[in-house]
């Protein structure tokens, strides 16, 4: 096959240095298949604020339409200024540019199982990604908020049926994979029209997917039992805000959300980002922990595996994602925020020699 081309979004705060330790596993993970990538790189975030007086600009997405997906790493939006003086989430810009709907966001024990969830959690959040109540990308033109007067805020929470049938699509797809059960998560009961229509097509595709176990869970409900006992979960459907609360709650349960790892795709792209934020605080520290940007560039190449019918790529998805384990599991060779002494560099030196 040829080169895979990638295009790489270093971010902001921790961003560049996790994004360099992904590229460097996924370097040598690529080797050990006699395969070779080729990486394109745009600034974004507040480097790009300095060079362009934009936090991103429009000819970054023309050069990821010549990719086959993006690294993006972390950024620090809520520090941009507003969007008329250049503050534009690039997150956000991406996902509403490449219709990405559907945000995959695995949990499962990485670190053993923990004293406060002895039962243990391996489930999957699907997060719808481009609607609900996220402002910069749920409207064709304008933002999903607006101000009446200086007393008064407006929000707009939209939920279609093409979004709410094409993300139960994915995720029953995923759910058929993993334990074969789905929970669709709502407020249903007060959310009546907007929730009432996700409901109604999420039952309309699970009569497609008889052997998926199917349940509905309000929302506030959902949180208590995640909590009581979120070994019993497989697959956890849910609107953009839901999918977004819940998908954090799940990671810190499965041990923090350095280790989560997540995707954002469409039928025809994907992207690769690591689930948490920029981490201001200890940026150039080299203290980061880079799991979550590697296994969320395993998840990029288990995609393009799978749309491409390509079995190296998902056996080197696989290989990267054992190497995670296996580093982690050593108490040794864990950086300091799951408990270890080992610095980025040196944690993806030692997750390399494990590939």
């Amino acid at each position: 096959m040829s080169n895979l081309k990638f295009l790489v979004l270093e971010g902001d705060g921790i961003g560049p240095e996790i994004t360099k330790a992904s590229i460097e596993v996924l370097k040598a993970a690529l080797d050990k298949f006699n395969l070779k990538v080729d990486l394109l790189y745009e600034d974004i975030g507040f480097v790009s604020l300095k060079k362009y007086k934009t936090t991103f600009r429009s000819e970054v997405l023309k050069v990821a339409e010549q990719c086959d997906g993006i690294i993006l790493g972390t950024c620090s939006h809520n520090d941009y200024p507003a969007v008329n003086e250049g503050g534009l989430n690039p997150s956000g810009v991406i996902r509403k540019y490449f219709d990405l709907y559907a945000n995959v966001r695995p949990a499962k024990n990485r670190l053993g199982k923990s004293t406060r969830f002895p039962m243990g959690i391996d489930c999957l959040v699907m997060r719808e990604n481009t609607e609900g109540f996220y402002s910069d990308r749920n409207m064709y033109l304008g933002v999903g908020e607006l101000m009446p007067t200086k007393d008064v805020a407006i929000s707009i929470r939209n939920i279609t049926r093409k979004g709410s049938t094409r993300i139960a699509e994915v995720g029953f797809q995923y759910a058929q994979e993993r334990r074969k059960k789905l929970v669709a998560i709502h407020k249903a009961n007060v959310l009546r029209y907007s929730d009432g229509l996700f409901l109604e097509c999420v039952r309309e595709v699970s009569k497609k997917y008889p052997d998926v176990e199917y349940k509905e869970q309000i929302v506030d409900s959902m949180s208590a039992l995640l909590i009581r006992d979120p070994s019993v979960f497989d697959v956890i459907l849910a609107t953009n805000l839901f999918g977004d609360n819940l998908s954090d709650a799940a990671s810190e349960i499965a041990g923090g959300l350095g280790l989560a790892e997540s995707i954002n795709a469409s039928d025809k792209y994907c992207i690769a980002q690591a689930q948490h934020g920029s981490a201001p605080d200890i940026a150039g520290k080299n203290i980061a922990n880079p799991v979550s940007m590697i296994g969320s560039v395993a998840m990029l190449l288990d995609w393009l595996g799978k749309k491409n019918n390509n079995n190296d790529l998902k056996k080197i998805s696989q290989m990267i994602e054992d190497a995670i384990d296996k580093t982690i599991t050593n108490t040794e060779t864990r950086t300091p925020d799951i408990g270890g002494k080992l610095s980025t560099t040196e944690f993806t030196k030692k997750l390399i020699e494990n590939l």
